[in-house]
This record gives C-alpha cells, structure tokens and sequence, in this order.
C-alpha cells in the first residue's frame, strides 16, 4: 500500500482552493490542477508500506501523536510558492501561515518514529503547504514565477484537530485516497 501521513482539509474549502489554483490553471501552459476535493497537508511520505508492517505503522502514528503535545488548533493557507525552486518548477502550492510550527512539531514526531520502524526518513527540509497543481513541462514557467511573486491571497481557514493515516491509489484520473486510521490530537485537560 501507497501510504502517507496527512492533515486533510475540510470539505467546505475545496472552493477556495480551487478558486486559488484557478489563475495557475487559466494562464499556465502545463499547469495540471490537483483534484480541490482531495486537498490535504503531506505531514509524512511513507511509500510503499508493506500489509504486514501496517500495524507497526499504526503504532508509529499513535506514537508520534502523543509525542509531538499538539492540541486542536487553527490553521491557516495563504500565499503561493514552488518545489523544488523558483527557476525549476515542478509543483505549485499554498502556503501554511497560523499552524507553521505545530504542523512541523507533527512532522518531526512522524519522522522520528516512522524512521525507528525503518521506513527512510526525508530528504529534504519540512515545508508545510497544500499542493495546488504540478507542472507538466516548463511552458508556462514564467508565468507561474510572476504569480508566485506578485499574489498572497488568503484563501482559508481550519481547524486541525486530528492526523490521519491515508492510501493514495493510482488511477488515470489522478490518485484517490482512503483513510486507513485517524490519530485525535489531545484536548486541552486530557
């Protein structure tokens, strides 16, 4: 199973990152929007999991949510930026401003106990951020750099009160994920 670790966005927001892809998705050659619906926050990649390692992920999930002390709290998307940089672009996204720190304390969490159960850890620095679409070929590069530059625009607000273990399945429309388990955050007085 293709697997990851997610903070999922709610239903009522799809609109709104559809709406801040919609400049992307209008003026840029080679731009490829993500599904809104499906819009969430990568906390940690896994990859292919194998059947019998699920329940260890599990753990390493339950774990890692107690580890990190993060109760509920409200999250912020604004603004845009790229992966893997500004020249060479290959993915647009949103970005985290109110929730920054807690979704890296969530990261770090993840990262140290899914690597104690083997699983590679990340090869890059933690960016928070809700992927809007990714870039095809390089047409339209210039315009995604002036758009990244020159928009900030606020699209939305949420509370984050749980993680979740997700599959992402493959298909020819994009991927589709299911939720395999929900790790709660704490409330405050648990």
């Amino acid at each position: 199973m293709r697997a990851f670790f997610s903070v999922d966005l709610p239903d009522g927001l799809a609109g709104a990152v559809a709406d801040a892809a919609e400049p992307f998705a209008d003026d840029v050659a080679g731009f490829r929007p993500v599904d809104p619906r499906s819009a969430h926050l990568t906390l940690k990649f896994l990859g292919d999991v194998d059947d019998d390692a699920i329940d260890d992920v599990r753990a390493a999930g339950e774990r890692a949510v107690d580890r990190a002390d993060v109760r509920p709290f409200t999250c912020s998307i604004a603004g845009f930026g790229v992966f893997p940089s500004i020249e060479y672009v290959r993915v647009v996204w949103a970005g985290i401003e109110a929730g920054a720190p807690e979704l890296t304390r969530l990261h770090e969490a993840l990262e140290a106990e899914t690597t104690a159960i083997g699983i590679d850890p990340e090869n890059h620095a933690f960016t928070p951020h809700v992927t809007l679409g990714r870039m095809t070929d390089a047409r339209g590069k210039r315009r995604v750099q002036d758009l990244v530059r020159k928009r900030h625009p606020e699209i939305g607000r949420f509370e984050v009160d749980e993680v979740r273990l997700r599959e992402s399945a493959r298909t020819h429309e994009g991927p589709t994920y299911r939720t395999v388990e929900r790790f709660p955050l704490p409330n405050p007085g648990d």
